[in-house]
């Protein structure tokens, strides 16, 4: 956009500075009623009929004016000081804000040319809002700018956080709901000063607009006294500015002064730390900034308040293509905005406006680091078997999976000190994840007491001092976003604590690669551990494998599922993860000892292919099988390759196949999944008529599900299936019947011809499960059949 009129001052402050901002704000304003309501006659060049209004108008009001005002603001304070500055918008459906400020900008003409800065393109822009075959209502990943979209409330803060680890020079303004504030995930995140490091990272300047409601209630915070606010943000570690009022031109000077003295205590910070080295955790500066809700829309209507109620919460003035009753209603509230002072005849904003555009490389419109990053790079990653085990005698050693791979995540930490890092609610130790910390501390500004703590500093890769999956998952989706790797790691039955965070993140990837314009982001890794079939002293709380059935619900092209059976299998999975785009990558891991039996060599095979034939646990060389017994996950491949061995000594001549899954979504038919095996492939596997005995980590459920459209309806699922207490690990198996006896049973029993003759072998099956019962209540472990098994080589 040229810029026909530039200001002749650089007082950012001056009376005339401040009046044509209040016009760029009403400007905005316009647009964004304009957006809700109108299909045509953008200018009001004639009397609105029917035909200019939408059928429906939907969106949001509420929240709009004031966040407007707030982006006019911001925008100064990139003039004044030069900043490099981008925008989180975390009020919900306030979609118009980012939208029309893009669009007063420039860039979002520059991304959508057919949107252009004219008439034509203000027609366009009303029509699209919320419209079908337009653009959503809230901050999508169709808006420029935009990398938060606030449908789900709670994590502006967290995403912000993450945005800015290992970006010093950015400022990430991130302006929260009242609304927001009452959510869990935002409450928690007041404490993510403790984790920005004011050398290495960039700031969060969080705004607060208080503008007093949500849908039909008060927020509770707007009903608090500044004095209470003060108190619970600086309890927090945050120094509050209070800027409240309704008055725009005694608002100007106010929230100008707020913002330059947030920015200029933020550069001072920042000196002071980058200067002296001294870490200290500061007080950064937060704004709550209290505006009446739908600011400068109908007072009332039909005898009710609509500013400053909660009545302003969504479309106020009912006027609609069917209904035009008040539609001169309409037009006078979008003439308060003076669209003829603001806009020329044509649509273009006039040129005194155009000056307080920031530069074109400034806007927070065309920010990088909103699309992919400031500097995206890929992950120098470590070779991968120089960590392996040597497992050529099978199942003869016993290691802890993530212990192995904690050595590759040392080792990556290293490669990448500046675009790689681990997050995780207080578990990292738990994961047994122990080799990282001899790479990297843990990143944390409070106090450090050397008597008691360890492993802390003011830097570091590995955040996991918060006890909140939401914190660590928001900051790993922020990082993410801005072109970084991450991983986050988290017990497995909560990770259903922030799968609503992981559909979200999953939705704007989707949603960005249909917009030629937006760059691919690095994969979401998600590490699954303590899962239902090891862990033994938690109990049922504590046993959720649903995260595989939540994920594998999404579109097939950005998600994954990876069940790893130890630990080669791990690391040869791992440039999978680190490499990938555009997916959220679930890996399931054991933490506790496991025998190892996959070589490198087959481990990347499985890796690579995402299944295999076991040839050293198979009987079928050169022959059908008489069964298929299939795994997916750790403990499933322990109890098939055990049930193998029982099935091997009592019927030798039983012609076994072994098949272990690690990429479990292959599994699926091509018209589901286009990665998915197709019917031959399927078919060579899993023959068309033979049992297939499936031995799999989560509910049994998804494995049908996967199955439904295969020819071979012979299938017998061992999972989860919502058994559980405080018992032994093997037990929790025999609960689900996920155990070696079980699993034995129902595989002769489903060979034709074996039913009948396998009544000793059966009986003894149920004898060892009574056994079994009995011991582990008279001795509190396992029987030692269990505990002493190895595999035996069938060949």
């Amino acid at each position: 956009m040229e810029v026909l009129y530039m200001t002749n001052t650089t007082d950012y402050s001056t009376p005339e500075y401040f009046a044509r901002m209040k016009r760029y704000w009403e400007a905005a304003n316009y647009l964004s009623v304009g957006q809700l309501y109108l299909k045509d006659n953008p200018l009001l060049e004639r009397p609105l009929t029917k035909e200019d209004v939408k059928a429906h108008p939907i969106g949001h009001w509420g929240t709009i004016s004031g966040q407007n005002f707030i982006y006019t603001h911001l925008n100064r304070v990139i003039n004044k000081y030069d900043l490099n500055m981008f925008y989180i918008e975390g009020p919900g459906h306030g979609g118009q804000v980012m939208v029309s400020n893009a669009y007063l900008d420039g860039h979002y003409s520059e991304i959508y040319p057919n949107i252009s800065q004219d008439k034509v393109g203000m027609k366009r822009l009303f029509k699209q809002f919320s419209f079908p075959g337009g653009v959503a209502s809230h901050a999508s990943a169709q808006t420029p700018g935009s990398l938060h979209e606030g449908g789900e409330l709670g994590y502006a803060l967290s995403h912000a956080v993450g945005t800015i680890l290992d970006n010093p020079d950015v400022i990430a303004a991130t302006v929260i709901g009242d609304g927001e504030t009452e959510t869990g995930p935002l409450a928690a995140s007041w404490f993510s000063g403790t984790f920005i490091n004011p050398i290495n990272d960039g700031a969060v300047l969080p705004i607060i607009h208080m503008n007093g409601f949500k849908i039909s209630n008060p927020t509770i915070l707007a009903r608090k006294s500044d004095s209470d606010v003060r108190k619970y943000l600086e309890g927090a570690g945050w120094a509050p500015i209070f800027v409240e009022g309704d008055d725009a031109d005694k608002l100007n000077p106010e929230l100008a002064a707020a913002m330059d003295g947030a920015i200029e205590s933020i550069r001072s910070i920042q000196k002071h730390a980058r200067e002296t080295g001294d870490t200290t955790q500061p007080k950064w500066p937060v704004i709550v900034f209290r505006s009446p809700k739908g600011w400068t829309g109908p007072k009332e209507w039909n005898n009710v308040p609509i500013e400053g109620s909660f009545r302003a919460h969504q479309i106020p003035i009912p006027v609609d293509a069917a209904d035009m009753q008040h539609a001169d209603n309409l037009t006078d509230w979008l003439k308060s905005y003076h669209p003829e002072q603001q806009f020329d005849a044509d649509g273009h904003l006039v040129p005194d406006l155009q000056a307080l555009v920031p530069a074109k490389d400034k806007r927070m419109s065309s920010n990088p680091i909103t699309n992919g990053g400031l500097d995206p790079k890929p992950l120098v990653l470590p070779d991968y078997r120089k960590f392996a085990l040597d497992n050529t005698v099978h199942g003869k050693d016993t290691k802890q999976d993530m212990i192995i791979w904690s050595a590759y995540l040392a080792e990556l930490i290293k490669l990448n000190p500046d675009n790689f890092r681990i997050f995780g609610p207080d578990e990292t130790m738990s994961n047994r994840l122990y080799d990282i910390f001899k790479a990297s501390p843990r990143q944390w500004l409070e106090p450090i007491n050397d008597y008691t703590d360890e492993k802390l500093a003011p830097a570091g890769r590995i955040i996991d001092s918060q006890l909140s999956e939401h914190q660590s998952e928001g900051f790993n989706e922020g990082y993410t976003l801005t072109g970084r790797h991450g991983l986050f790691t988290s017990y497995e039955a909560f990770l259903r604590v922030v799968d609503s965070m992981i559909t979200q993140h999953f939705k704007w990837i989707k949603e960005a690669s249909e917009q030629p314009w937006r760059k691919h982001y690095p994969s979401l890794n998600i590490v699954s551990t303590s899962t239902s079939f090891q862990q033994d002293h938690n109990g049922y709380t504590h046993q959720d494998p649903g995260i595989l059935t939540h994920v594998a619900e999404k579109t097939p092209e950005f998600v994954r599922e990876y069940l790893p059976a130890d630990a080669n299998t791990m690391l040869a999975v791992s440039p999978l993860l680190f490499s990938s785009e555009q997916t959220v990558n679930i890996l399931i891991a054991s933490k506790q000892p496991r025998q190892q039996f996959y070589t490198i060599d087959e481990a990347t095979v499985l890796a690579n292919q995402g299944l295999a034939r076991i040839d050293w646990a198979s009987t079928d060389d050169n022959a059908e099988p008489d069964v298929v017994m299939v795994a997916a996950g750790t403990e499933p491949n322990m109890e098939s390759l055990a049930a193998i061995d029982l099935l091997h000594d009592a019927f030798p001549e039983l012609k076994i196949r072994f098949i272990n899954v690690v990429d479990l979504l292959k599994l699926r038919a091509p018209e589901v999944d286009p990665r998915g095996l197709s019917e031959a492939e399927f078919n060579r596997y899993f023959t068309t008529d033979k049992p297939v005995i499936f031995a799999f980590h989560g509910y049994e459920g998804l494995i049908r599900d996967i199955w439904f459209p295969r020819a071979n309806r012979k299938l017998s699922v061992h999972g989860y299936r919502e058994e559980g207490d405080i018992t032994t690990p093997f037990d929790m198996r025999v609960l689900n019947s996920l155990d070696r006896f079980h699993l034995a049973k129902d595989a002769i029993m489903s060979v034709p011809g074996y039913a009948e003759k396998a009544g000793a072998f059966i009986q003894e099956m149920d004898n060892k499960l009574q056994y079994h019962h009995d011991y582990i209540r008279e001795n509190g472990d396992d029987i030692p059949e269990v505990r002493d098994w190895h595999w035996t080589d069938v060949k």
